[in-house]
């Protein structure tokens, strides 16, 4: 049961930083928002670090290092992502494809559910596609380049969520911290080659750095749940953040809630209750 609060509690996370992110990158270039949100990722754990530990075994800084690698194409490619189209579509088709590696992974290791999980686990894959539901209104269909870059963030989420996955249990924010000072390196590094393209444009600073200390949160909270859940339960519930983009889109933008994903929504609910029993 803890393992699914804290699941849960990583959905949140993420669905309110990659609001907060998607915003901030429809002021200025997508690099200008990152350089900002992903230090103040590293600043979070560093905090978290004294209260927490961490350990730097060969093991801990392989993984992490490639999460974060995983984690700086995600940030670019998902807050691009949410800057070009509508949020309440494109971001449950990132979640939908974020969720499926992971549960493979998680199959395939060996982890195994109960009849309930067995119901849970497709039921959440499926509320995700029903949030995702587009609008009948043309002007709100993502483009091609847009749904692109959604399954491209997907695809980075799930395989930095593996790698978290993969580093010692023992490690405490070890990973965490490796992954994100990785990360902030290579997106201030690409920041400086490509500074003259970027424009003149700035974020508004405080979305970016909320979004930041949002995602470090909603990475530390995976991590616990996975190391004490099974990683296949874990992901599905993290992969159902869309709900919370897709309600702050609703609340803060006049994006509008389809029957279908309020039906997504709803399932989510049960497809969660669910898993809590499996």
């Amino acid at each position: 049961m803890l393992a699914l609060v804290l699941a849960l509690g990583s959905s949140l996370a993420y669905g309110a930083a990659d609001f907060l992110g998607g915003l901030g990158a429809r002021r200025a270039h997508v690099l200008r928002t990152v350089m900002i949100a992903a230090p103040a990722s590293l600043v979070v754990e560093l905090l978290l670090w004294p209260v927490l530990g961490a350990s730097f075994a060969p093991a801990t800084l392989a993984w992490g290092a490639a999460s974060g690698a995983a984690s700086a194409a995600a940030f670019l490619l998902l807050y691009r992502t949410l800057a070009i189209g509508p949020m309440n579509v494109l971001s449950p088709v990132t979640a939908l494809v974020s969720a499926m590696l992971p549960v493979a992974v998680g199959l395939l290791q060996g982890e195994r559910l109960g009849a309930a999980g067995l119901a849970g686990l497709p039921l959440a894959l499926a509320a995700v596609v029903l949030v995702s539901a587009g609008p009948g209104v043309r002007s709100s269909r993502p483009s091609g380049t847009a749904l692109a870059l959604a399954c491209g963030a997907g695809a980075a989420i799930a395989l930095q969520l593996v790698f978290l996955h993969q580093a010692p249990d023992d490690s405490g924010v070890g990973p965490l911290l490796v992954g994100r000072a990785v990360a902030s390196a290579l997106t201030l590094g690409a920041a400086a080659v490509l500074h003259s393209r970027l424009g003149p444009e700035r974020p508004a600073y405080a979305m970016p750095v909320a979004a930041g200390a949002l995602d470090s949160v909603a990475n530390l909270l995976f991590l616990l749940a996975a190391r004490g859940g099974d990683l296949a339960v874990v992901a599905v519930i993290v992969a159902l953040y869309p709900a919370g983009t897709v309600l702050l889109a609703r609340r803060f933008l006049g994006e509008r809630l389809q029957r279908s994903q309020l039906l997504g929504l709803g399932a989510a609910a049960v497809a969660v209750a669910l898993l809590a029993v499996a």
